[in-house]
């Protein structure tokens, strides 16, 4: 099922638009995104990562902290070019390309790869998910955090105000359930280690999950 679905380069230039006020701008899902990924208890120190949608780098910068290096992907050259210079030095190899097509990493070449807030911009997740296994080593593991469902079915999806026209633009995007994230993955070959759902704090007590996430293990 999808929404709202376009081109490539018009996810791409949707970002583009948006790198200059995406970290200034407010917005739970960006923050707590960046929580989750903390808090899950992901094994990265010393390892080799690859990163799907890095966008400005939220999360590389704690990745390049932590691993031993980082390969990380967008294909929104500006937003690219906000993470180069949110993290100019480091372990870390950026790289514009759309996670879409085959990922430019050898097989077996990473321990782990990280994906947030980047599928819902993908409507067949068949691919990602056998790239990832392409290109882990055995016993990687794969961490994917996205919006969650319920918010999706609701209407949201990835939004902001275009600096250029001052309107509401809402980038293409494809609505995916649970079980297409989590049977992806097992259908892949991956075993599911955990399933997360998460609500920013504050949130009111019946406040549907914002994030869902999903942690898988390749085994060895």
């Amino acid at each position: 099922m999808c929404d709202d679905s376009g081109p490539p380069d018009e996810v791409a230039g949707a970002y583009d638009a948006w790198a200059g006020t995406y970290d200034l701008d407010r917005n739970l899902t960006r923050d707590l995104d960046a929580e989750v990924v903390r808090r899950v208890g992901l094994a990265v120190t010393g390892l080799d990562v690859l990163e799907i949608g890095c966008g400005t780098g939220k999360n590389t910068t704690w990745l390049a902290v932590q691993a031993r290096s980082v390969i990380a992907l967008d294909f929104s050259p500006a937003m690219l070019a906000r993470a180069r210079t949110r993290v100019p030095a480091g372990p870390v190899t950026f790289v514009r390309h759309d996670v879409r097509e085959p990922w430019p990493v050898a097989d077996d070449a990473v321990d782990v790869v990280v994906g947030n807030l980047v599928l819902e911009h993908v409507r067949d997740l068949t691919p990602v998910y056998g790239e990832a296994a392409r290109v882990l080593r055995r016993d990687g593991q794969l961490f994917l955090c996205e919006l969650h469902p319920d918010r999706q079915r609701a209407g949201r999806q990835a939004e902001f105000v275009d600096p250029a026209t001052g309107g509401t633009r809402r980038v293409a995007a494809h609505r995916h359930t649970v079980a297409e994230f989590v049977n992806g993955g097992i259908g892949a070959g991956f075993v599911l280690r955990h399933l997360g759902e998460w609500t920013e704090p504050g949130a009111p007590p019946d406040a549907p999950p914002r994030l869902l996430s999903v942690l898988f293990a390749r085994p060895g």
